[in-house]
This record gives structure tokens, C-alpha cells and sequence, in this order.
């Protein structure tokens, strides 16, 4: 026999799930977990229980799609995981239902968006990235020891000041030391 389980979210604890509740209530939900968790994180403790849960032919309902992604590809390969599975997902705001027709043709129309994002967003990295190259710009943080600062680490080590000292008088941290100290010295 299937079920019709349901998941709601909010992000923080100001937040009220009453409206969520409310929803999937109507929804005739056999079971609701509920979870107060920024979606951009990945630990979602109830949401992999709730996966769990599910088998062939249940039904996953959400009030709202970003209730249950922290992004489009992440709602994307989850929905598809779900189907992959035998499962129905079915947001009541956006009414997607994935058991019908219409519902999956909406789902793959997210798919194509959210691929084409990525593509734009590789393709507006890379020309980015070369115009900066072009302006004489290289990409990472600044060094942290410049050419005085090394002369300074390498009399100080001489003397035989301790290295946590040395970095300290310096103002950067002891990796940066001791990963300065492996290089080869020019």
C-alpha cells in the first residue's frame, strides 16, 4: 500500500511551519517530517530520513519546490532519484505532480533551465577569468610573505628565533611559515 509522506523546511528558528502544516495537512499526509535548516546545507538530518522511508509508488509532497532543493540541480537529481525509485514527488505551490504527463514535462523543462545555467555560468567563468589573465591579473589570495619578508624569516631562523615566534613578529600564520620554509629558495 503507498503512502503519501511530506516534508516541510524553514530556514531558521524565527520562521513559523504553520503555513507548510496547514498545507500538507489538506495534502492528507500520512506522515510529516519538519526540519529547520538553512536549504544551502547539506546535512538535512530529516530529509534523509524521510528518503528512507519512502518506497515504491509513495508519494513525496513539499508545500513548495525550494523547500526541498538547495538549488535547481539538487531538486533536479532528487526528484530524479525519487523516480528512479518508483516514487512520485508533487509540490502543492508550483502543482507539479510527477505521476502525471504535464507534471514530468514541467519537471524536464527545470532540467533543461537548470542545465543551461550551468553552462552560462561555466562559459561567463572562463571569459572572465581570460579577461583578467589579460589585464595582467592572476586568480588566488596575495602572497602573504613578499621578497622583504622572506629575508626577514630567513635572518630571524638564523638567529635561531623559534618558528612560532617568527610567525607571530610577522603577523601570518605558522602553516604559512612552514610552507614558506619547504620551498626551494630562490
Amino acid at each position: 500500500m503507498s503512502a503519501v509522506f511530506g516534508y516541510l523546511r524553514v530556514s531558521g528558528t524565527d520562521q513559523v511551519l504553520d503555513l507548510q502544516r496547514d498545507a500538507l495537512a489538506k495534502a492528507r499526509c500520512d506522515r510529516v517530517w519538519e526540519e529547520v535548516a538553512s536549504g544551502a546545507k547539506n546535512d538535512r538530518p530529516e530529509l534523509l530520513d524521510l528518503l528512507e522511508h519512502l518506497r515504491d509508488g509513495d508519494t513525496l509532497v513539499v508545500w513548495r519546490l525550494d523547500r526541498l532543493g538547495r538549488s535547481l540541480p539538487h531538486l533536479i537529481e532528487t526528484v530524479e532519484g525519487l523516480r528512479a525509485r518508483g516514487m512520485v514527488f508533487k509540490s502543492l505551490t508550483e502543482t507539479i505532480h510527477t505521476s502525471s504527463p504535464s507534471g514530468m514535462l514541467i519537471f524536464q523543462i527545470f532540467g533543461a533551465l537548470a542545465q543551461f545555467e550551468r553552462a552560462l555560468i561555466q562559459e561567463r567563468t572562463v571569459a572572465g577569468l581570460a579577461a583578467a589573465r589579460a589585464r595582467g591579473r592572476v586568480g588566488g589570495q596575495p602572497k602573504r610573505i613578499d621578497a622583504a619578508k622572506a629575508r626577514q624569516i630567513h635572518r630571524m631562523i638564523e638567529d635561531g628565533t623559534p618558528k612560532s615566534e617568527i610567525a607571530a613578529v610577522l603577523g601570518i600564520g605558522r602553516a604559512t611559515l612552514y610552507r614558506h620554509l619547504a620551498m626551494p629558495r630562490s
